[in-house]
C-alpha cells in the first residue's frame, strides 16, 4: 500500500541530489571556459588538466543517470535485481546515502527485515534530521513486525509534519496491524485528504474497514459491520474480499437469502464463479437442502478441474466443499474415496487431514478423528480446524475437560470465534444445576383420574459426576367407586461417567402410599449401567424397583415390581436403526411378566428429524388376574409409526408422533390401535424453557389397567445458576 508511495518520494530525494550534482558540474564548466577565454593561448599547456576535469564532471553526471536503472527495479518490484544493483554501487561508493537508502529498501522488501532495520538505524544515527530516512526507518519497523515501536515512532513523525502523506498513511497501517481500527480509519481518511484518490491509501482503507468490520462483528454488531463493508463497495465495486465478508455475516445471522444473493454477485470471472458456487453450496446446506448443496458443489468441482494445476488453493477449497457436501448427504464411501484422491495430490496437507477427521466424526470413528486432529496440531499449533475439531471430538468421546481445553485454545488463537464460544456455552449448560417440574393429568375410559407432580433437581459436581434429588406426588381416584389414593416418592441419585463408553446411574428412595384401606412405606430403587460396547451401539443393563400405582385400587394393594431390563440400540451410517428392549418383572404378588419390544426405524430427514418404522411388542404373564390389572397370557402388537422432532435448540420447538397397528390379546379377535403424542415448547431464555404436551393411546398394554387413556401436562425447566458449580476449575483451563 504505502511502499510504492514512499519509494517514489525516496526517488524524488535521489533525483534532487542528482540535480544539485549536475548543476554544480555545469557551473564549474562555465567558470573554467570563462577563465580559458581570458587567458587565451597563455594557458594552452593546461589542456590535459582541463580535459581530465571535464571527464570527472561527465562521469559524475553519468553515475547519477545510471542510478535510474536501480530505481526502476524498485519501482517495478524487482527487488532482487535492485539489491544486486545497489550492492555493486556501494562497493565503489560505500558512503553514498542514496544508494544505501535504496539498498535498505531492496533488502527490506525482499523480506530481510532485520537487516533493513539495521541499515536505516545506522543511517538515522548519521543523519538524525533527515525526514526521508526517518520515514524509511519507520517502514522497516513495519516490515519487521515491530508494530508497537513503529506506532510511537510514527506518532512523532506526524507531530513533526502532519502534512506528510507517507507518515500519516504509515501510521494508519501501523494502527491497523495493532487492530486499533477506529483510529486507523481516521488517519487513513486524513491521508486521502492529503492526496485525494491515492490508490495505496484507498487500498489501505479497504483493509482497515475489513479488519474493523470483522472486529465489531465479533461483538455481534452486525449492522455496523455491514455498513463499513458497504462503504468499501463504493471505493471498490463488487470487491471479492468485501463481498465474502458480507456473505459470512449473513450466514452467521441466518440471513440466507442475502447470503445467496451476495455469493451470486461474485460470479464475474471463471475463478470467481467457482468461489460463488462454493458459497452457494454452503447456503443450501444451511437451508437443509443437502441434495441441492451436493449438486452445486459438484458443478464447482467440475469447473475447478480446469485450474487443478494453475490454482491449487482454489482447487483444494472446491474439492473440500464437495467432500463436505458428500458427508452432509451421508455418502460416506464416496467421501472417503474423494479424500483418498485428494491425499495423493496434497500428501499430509492439514486440510486433507481435517477432512479425514470430519469423516471420522460423521461415521462415529472418533479415535481416528482424534489421531488426525493431533497430527494437524503437531504441524500447526494454531490451526483452527485442529483445535476446534479436536474439542468436538473429545466431547463426542465424553472427555469434557479436554473439550473445554481445546475450545479455549481455539479462542486464544481466534478471539470471540462463534463456534468455539457456542461449544463452551453448550458444555457449561450440560454441567449447570437445574430444576425441572412436570405436572400431568391423566384419565381413562375405566373412570380413573390421576394428577402427578414431579420435582427434580440435578447438580453436577464435576464433568463426570452428577447428583440429583426427586420428589413425586401422585393422587388418583375412580369417579365411580370413589376410591382414592395418594403416594409420595423421595429419590436421591447419582450419575458417574467412567469414560465416554461407560456410565453408571443409580437412584434410591422411599415411597409412602396412603390408600383407601392401607397406609405403608416401601423402598424404591433404580440402577442402570450404560455402555457403548461398539461403534454406533448402545447397551443398557438395569434394575428398577417400583410400585404399581396407576390407579387407586392398584396403589392400595401394595404390589411392588422388580424390573430387570436390557436395552440395545444399533445405529448405522445409512439412516437405519434398530432398538430392542427386554424386561423381566417379578412382583410381590408372586406374578411374573416378560416384555419384549423391538423397533426397526429409518431416518428420512435430519432437519427436522423425521423417522418412520415398524414396532412389535410381546407380553406374557405367569398368572392372569384381569380383575386386578392387565395380565394376559399372551399379548402381541404390531404397528407402523411416524415421528417428527424439530431442533430443540431453537426458541420454538416441537415433536409429534403417531402409530397405527393391530393388537392381539390372547384368543380375542384382533383390534385396531392408535396412539399419538405431541409436544410444543419455547425457550424463554438461555436458562428457562417450558413446554406443554399430550398423549393418547388405546393400546391395552399402555396402562396397568388395560384401558384407553389420555394424558395432558406441562414441563418447566430452570437453570437456577448461571454457571456450573465448578466454573472456576473450568475457567482455569484457559491458556
Amino acid at each position: 500500500m504505502k511502499i510504492i508511495f514512499l519509494k517514489k518520494k525516496a526517488e524524488k530525494n535521489i533525483n534532487f541530489t542528482k540535480l544539485i550534482e549536475f548543476l554544480g558540474a555545469i557551473f564549474l564548466v562555465i567558470l573554467t571556459l570563462t577563465i580559458i577565454n581570458q587567458l587565451g593561448h597563455k594557458i594552452m599547456h593546461l589542456k590535459p588538466f582541463f580535459y581530465s576535469f571535464l571527464f570527472l564532471v561527465s562521469f559524475s553526471s553519468l553515475f547519477a543517470q545510471n542510478m535510474q536503472e536501480g530505481f526502476k527495479y524498485l519501482e517495478t518490484g524487482k527487488y532482487a535485481n535492485a539489491k544486486i544493483f545497489f550492492e555493486d554501487i556501494l562497493k565503489q561508493y560505500p558512503q553514498n546515502k542514496t544508494a544505501r537508502l535504496c539498498y535498505g529498501r531492496a533488502v527490506g522488501l525482499l523480506g530481510e527485515s532485520k537487516q533493513a532495520v539495521s541499515i536505516f538505524t545506522t543511517l538515522l544515527q548519521e543523519y538524525p534530521d533527515d525526514f526521508e530516512i526517518k520515514l524509511n526507518y519507520a517502514e522497516s519497523l513495519l516490515w519487521d513486525r515491530q508494530f508497537s515501536k513503529a506506532e510511537s515512532f510514527y506518532e512523532k513523525l506526524t507531530q513533526e509534519d502532519d502534512t506528510s502523506f507517507p507518515a500519516v498513511l504509515g501510521y494508519a497501517n501501523t494502527l491497523s496491524n495493532l487492530k486499533k481500527y477506529e483510529k486507523a480509519l481516521i488517519l487513513v481518511n486524513k491521508a486521502l485528504q492529503l492526496q485525494k484518490g491515492n490508490a495505496n491509501a484507498l487500498l489501505s482503507r479497504k483493509y482497515v474497514r475489513l479488519g474493523y468490520a470483522n472486529a465489531i462483528a465479533q461483538d455481534k454488531k452486525y449492522d455496523e459491520a455491514l455498513q463499513l463493508l458497504d462503504q468499501n463497495l463504493i471505493d471498490f465495486p463488487n470487491d471479492k474480499d468485501t463481498q465474502l465478508n458480507k456473505a459470512n455475516i449473513y450466514l452467521i445471522t441466518n440471513k440466507l437469502e442475502k447470503a445467496k444473493n451476495t455469493y451470486k454477485a461474485l460470479a464475474v470471472s471463471p475463478k470467481d464463479s467457482i468461489i460463488s458456487l462454493n458459497g452457494l453450496a454452503l447456503v443450501a446446506h444451511k437451508n437443509n437442502k443437502e441434495k441441492k448443496a451436493l449438486f452445486i458443489a459438484g458443478q464447482a468441482k467440475n469447473k475447478a478441474e480446469h485450474f487443478k494445476d494453475d490454482d491449487k488453493t482454489l482447487y483444494l477449497s472446491t474439492a473440500e466443499r464437495y467432500i463436505q457436501a458428500l458427508l452432509w448427504n451421508k455418502k460416506f464411501k464416496d467421501a472417503k474415496e474423494s479424500i483418498d484422491q485428494l491425499q495423493l495430490l496434497y500428501p499430509d496437507h492439514s486440510r486433507v487431514l481435517a477432512l479425514y477427521a470430519t469423516h471420522g466424526m460423521y461415521t462415529s470413528r472418533f479415535k481416528t478423528s482424534l489421531q488426525n486432529y493431533n497430527t494437524i496440531l503437531e504441524k500447526e499449533a494454531g490451526s483452527f480446524d485442529g483445535n476446534l475439531g479436536i474439542a468436538n471430538a473429545y466431547r463426542a468421546v465424553g472427555d469434557d475437560i479436554k473439550s473445554y481445553t481445546y475450545a479455549f485454545k481455539t479462542l486464544e488463537y481466534y478471539p470471540k470465534q462463534p463456534d468455539a464460544e457456542k461449544l463452551i456455552k453448550t458444555l457449561k449448560k450440560s454441567h449447570t444445576p437445574f430444576i425441572e417440574e412436570k405436572t400431568a393429568y391423566t384419565f381413562d375410559n375405566g373412570d380413573n383420574e390421576a394428577v402427578n407432580i414431579t420435582l427434580k433437581v440435578e447438580v453436577p459436581l464435576s464433568t463426570r459426576f452428577k447428583t440429583e434429588a426427586q420428589y413425586d406426588y401422585r393422587t388418583t381416584k375412580n369417579t365411580v367407586t370413589r376410591n382414592e389414593a395418594t403416594s409420595n416418592d423421595f429419590w436421591l441419585g447419582t450419575l458417574y461417567k467412567f469414560n465416554g463408553n461407560i456410565s453408571l446411574q443409580s437412584k434410591v428412595g422411599l415411597t409412602n402410599a396412603d390408600g383407601f384401606t392401607a397406609d405403608y412405606t416401601e423402598l424404591v430403587a433404580e440402577v442402570v449401567l450404560k455402555t457403548k460396547p461398539f461403534r454406533l451401539q448402545n447397551l443398557d443393563i438395569g434394575y428398577k424397583r417400583e410400585l404399581q400405582n396407576f390407579n387407586a385400587d392398584l396403589l392400595n394393594r401394595e404390589i411392588v415390581m422388580n424390573n430387570y431390563s436390557l436395552n440395545y440400540n444399533l445405529g448405522t451410517n445409512f439412516n437405519l436403526g434398530w432398538y430392542t428392549q427386554y424386561i423381566y418383572t417379578s412382583q410381590t404378588d408372586d406374578n411374573t411378566r416378560n416384555l419384549l419390544f423391538t423397533s426397526l426405524y429409518y431416518s428420512i430427514l435430519q432437519k427436522p428429524v423425521l423417522k418412520a418404522g415398524l414396532n412389535y411388542q410381546y407380553i406374557t404373564f405367569k398368572d392372569q388376574v384381569p380383575t386386578i390389572y392387565f395380565s394376559p397370557d399372551q399379548f402381541n402388537l404390531g404397528e407402523v409409526f411416524l415421528e417428527v422432532v424439530s431442533d430443540p435448540q431453537k426458541n420454538w420447538y416441537y415433536s409429534a408422533s403417531a402409530a397405527f397397528g393391530q393388537q392381539f390379546v390372547e384368543d380375542d379377535p384382533a383390534s385396531s390401535t392408535f396412539r399419538a403424542e405431541g409436544k410444543f415448547g419455547h425457550q424463554f431464555s438461555q436458562r428457562f424453557n417450558a413446554n406443554i404436551y399430550g398423549k393418547y393411546s388405546n393400546i391395552a398394554s399402555a396402562t396397568a389397567a388395560g384401558f384407553e387413556f389420555v394424558e395432558l401436562g406441562f414441563r418447566l425447566k430452570w437453570y437456577f445458576m448461571k454457571n456450573p458449580i465448578f466454573n472456576k476449575k473450568i475457567m482455569g483451563l484457559e491458556p
